[in-house]
């Protein structure tokens, strides 16, 4: 089934187009990869699908759920990570995650999606602590988390592994695969190039609000010649 349907998606902001147009889809099970330049448009699309935002002019439906009319039923079953997501700091992990979970689930079933968060996370004895006392690499992995827990039919992600290191970025990227495998649809903005390559199956280059490429990964540097990601990003925004 289609996970995502975006069409002629405009939003503007007084005289500011933010977005101009844009159309792309995504399949269940899908990874795909929004990528651009800042304000490009991507973290507006991003709160439009995940209905934070009402669009100006054109459609989104999200498993043949309407964002705008059906708002409250798309919120079910996706779940939103922006990039400057944070956390309540005088709580401790566990109590985070619990508190959480406590919007989607009850009795075992929450406790049970709390144990699944906890090894996501990986922080071990740490969720013992208040968030208060973690590093900007242990709040995300927290946050990834959060957002996974639930197993959503989608999940959009904005940045997913900022402020990672090598390591914890790669066990993340694992993690987001496994659940793609598993069911879960994947929208996902990153200016990791590296990242956008190893993780995503298809990707939308998107420029001053409109899709300027979409294809996959190894589609696209064919195309272009280009021995990345990175280099067709270049090729294409410039």
């Amino acid at each position: 089934m289609t996970a995502i349907v975006v069409d002629g998606l405009r939003k503007t902001f007084g005289k500011i187009a933010a977005l101009d147009g844009v159309t792309f889809s995504v399949e269940e099970r899908e990874i795909f990869g929004l990528i651009g330049p800042n304000g490009a448009g991507k973290t507006t699309t991003l709160r439009i699908l995940s209905t934070l935002l009402k669009p100006t002019e054109g459609s989104v439906s999200i498993f043949g759920h309407d964002v705008v009319k059906e708002d409250s039923e798309v919120r079910k079953f996706i779940s939103y990570l922006p990039e400057d997501a944070g956390a309540y700091k005088n709580l401790k992990g566990t109590e985070y995650l619990r508190f959480m979970a406590e919007f989607f689930a009850s009795g075992r079933d929450r406790e049970s999606m709390v144990k699944r968060a906890a090894e996501l996370t990986g922080l071990g004895e740490r969720l013992n602590d208040k968030v208060s006392t973690y590093s900007k690499g242990m709040m995300r992995k927290l946050l990834v988390a959060r957002a996974l827990m639930m197993r959503p039919r989608l999940a959009v992600l904005d940045e997913p592994t900022s402020g990672l290191d090598v390591i914890n970025a790669k066990e993340v990227r694992d993690t987001i695969k496994r659940f793609a495998k598993e069911g879960t649809a994947v929208l996902l903005s990153s200016h990791n190039m590296l990242e956008v390559d190893f993780l995503c199956d298809r990707i939308a280059l998107i420029d001053r609000g409109r899709i300027v490429e979409t294809g996959e990964p190894e589609e696209l540097k064919k195309k272009y010649g280009a021995k990345n990601i990175e280099d067709v990003f270049i090729e294409v925004v410039s």
